[in-house]
């Protein structure tokens, strides 16, 4: 078990130490769970108070916080100062040096040096993996796939034919790139196209038939991306589908064929993106989010939890609601129906006096 001393983590998170005694620390968790070898992480309010009642002797706390008799740590950015706690005393899930007997690797894959491939993984033809880069079991290369070196895919990943990794890219469970994008045509219009037209379906097509465009495209995953677990991104219908060099995509997001997604993203989980969307650098998508097909978003923009995106927006823009507005204009909107819930109370109040005057003016009549 590593242990480190007070005057090593302090430097390690660029704080402010303020020592009451010696500690050697093995682990940080909350106060509560803290033991007298535990650094416990008072970040907020209420885990601050929460140290009155620790085991501790040592806790990360904001700047400003000095606690009378505790030996504490000051930073000014507690979730950051957390991160470089995460990393110290984080534990890499387990991998074997070279390949396991178990693995399939075609005779044609090029495999660089110090990799590890995990039991029951497919390298399929003429892929390539960069140095150092490590596959958990079950994973699935596709035949000239290219992956990059220091990458790490957890087990049950599917990289299918032509994609392209870059380096130290992470990829967790279940994580699909390159299935083929959701492309059909009809014969003739079907009802989308007419309620487009005519606001209106009009009549039924009972010999209606849908084709499959097929998808001869790929995906492109640039430098240090990261993907949580079964999330999916589909490859292109004739150009590659791209997500740009630091892009972060939580748990569950699906991304549609064609789209290019800008660098230093980040996508929060179960957001559904249509295919050929175009969105900017620094962009933020949050949970739930939906964005229909052929929308562009501008660098630096903020899309809300549960937003429906019907159009594009520019750059800085924070976008709210469904259908998604500017959120200026969202709370606008929340003022008129308060202010029209108002108005009806008031009606109702007078409706009686409204009714009666109504009366007597049909009977002077």
């Amino acid at each position: 078990m590593a242990e480190y001393s007070i005057e090593e983590i302090t430097n390690i998170v660029g704080g402010l130490l303020n020592k009451v005694s010696d500690v050697k620390i093995t682990q940080i968790a909350p106060p509560l769970l803290a033991d007298e070898n535990t650094l416990a992480l008072a970040l907020g309010e209420d885990e601050i108070e929460n140290l009155q009642k620790t085991k501790a002797k040592a806790a990360l706390v904001p700047l400003g916080v000095n606690i009378k008799g505790f030996t504490t740590i000051e930073v000014e950015r507690p979730r950051l100062a957390m991160m470089k706690l995460l990393h110290l005393f984080y534990q890499a899930p387990r991998t074997q040096d070279g390949i396991h007997p178990s693995a399939v690797v075609d005779e044609t894959a090029k495999i660089g040096k110090n990799v590890s491939i995990g039991p029951n993984v497919v390298v399929s033809h003429d892929a390539e993996i960069g140095d150092g880069t490590k596959i958990l079991a079950n994973s699935y290369i596709g035949g000239d796939a290219k992956i990059g070196k220091n990458c790490f895919f957890h087990a049950g990943v599917n990289i299918g034919d032509r994609v392209q990794v870059g380096n130290d890219v992470i990829l967790h469970h279940g994580v699909s790139l390159g299935a083929d994008g959701f492309s059909f045509v009809t014969e003739n219009p079907d009802n989308i196209e007419k309620a487009k037209q005519d606001g209106a379906i009009l009549e039924e097509d009972k010999d209606h038939k849908i084709f499959k465009i097929p998808s001869i495209g790929s995906v492109v995953i640039s430098d240090n991306v990261e993907i949580g677990a079964n999330s999916t991104i589909d490859r292109g219908t004739i150009e590659n589908t791209v997500i740009g060099k630091d892009t972060k995509i939580d748990d569950l997001v699906m991304i549609g064929h064609n789209c290019k997604i800008g660098q230093g993203c980040l996508i929060v989980s179960q957001v559904g993106i249509a295919g050929s969307c175009k969105i900017g650098d620094r962009v933020v998508i949050a949970g739930q989010a939906g964005l229909a097909d052929h929308i562009n978003i501008g660098n630096d923009s903020i899309i809300a939890a549960k937003a429906g995106v019907t159009k594009s927006f520019s750059e800085k823009s924070i976008v709210v609601g469904a259908p998604a507005v500017p959120r200026k204009e969202f709370i606008r909107q929340l003022k008129t129906m308060k202010d029209a819930d108002e108005l009806i109370k008031k009606f109702k109040k007078y409706e009686p006096m409204l009714a009666t005057f109504e009366s007597e003016s049909k009977e002077e009549d």
